[in-house]
């Protein structure tokens, strides 16, 4: 219950960041990791309401496969500035941290960290929204953050204004 209280809360500002999106012409993307794999549920775009609906449906809970979301994110954003290279990409990550599921023979972690230290090499902004009760926060997600260069906000300390400012700050840089 409370997960999904968080997301719901997470998406109000998420929403309004798609809004901006749309009036300032960027393309918005998803990618969702639950399970044993991730999906890019939304290829790049500028339609504020395929975004919106894809947003609608995001499952939560369960496995993470946090590196799979890790690299189809990176791949996303590679091909991203090959076919558009004036942008400048800023990946949202919403996460606990605490990826359990591996795609190789590396232990989950590992291979969310070396994934993370390429995009921090591919000077890919981002922002970590750390979605753990601070009840159960292990610092996860702080560590990614500092992984991947890029500061980390729990959502406990966020409302979705300043969710929203947060991330407009990191698009403003």
């Amino acid at each position: 219950m409370a997960v999904a209280e968080r997301m719901n809360a997470t998406k109000g500002a998420i929403m309004s960041l798609l809004t901006d999106a749309y009036q300032r012409r960027d393309r918005v993307g998803l990618v969702v990791f639950q399970k044993d794999r991730a999906s890019l549920v939304l290829p790049p775009t500028n339609s504020v309401t395929l975004a919106k609906k894809a947003l609608a449906d995001i499952p939560v809970g369960g496995k993470t496969p946090l590196s799979a979301g890790l690299w189809l994110a990176h791949q996303v954003f590679h091909k991203e500035k090959l076919s558009h290279p004036d942008v400048l990409p800023l990946m949202i990550l919403l996460t606990d941290g605490a990826g359990n599921v591996s795609m190789t023979h590396l232990p989950p972690l590992e291979e969310a960290r070396r994934i993370a230290e390429a995009i921090k090499e591919d000077e890919i902004r981002n922002v970590t929204i750390n979605m753990e009760h601070a009840a159960f926060d292990q610092g996860l997600a702080q560590q990614l953050a500092d992984w991947l260069g890029g500061p980390c906000y729990t959502l406990s300390e966020l409302k979705a204004a300043s969710l929203y400012q947060a991330v407009r700050d990191e698009l403003d840089q």
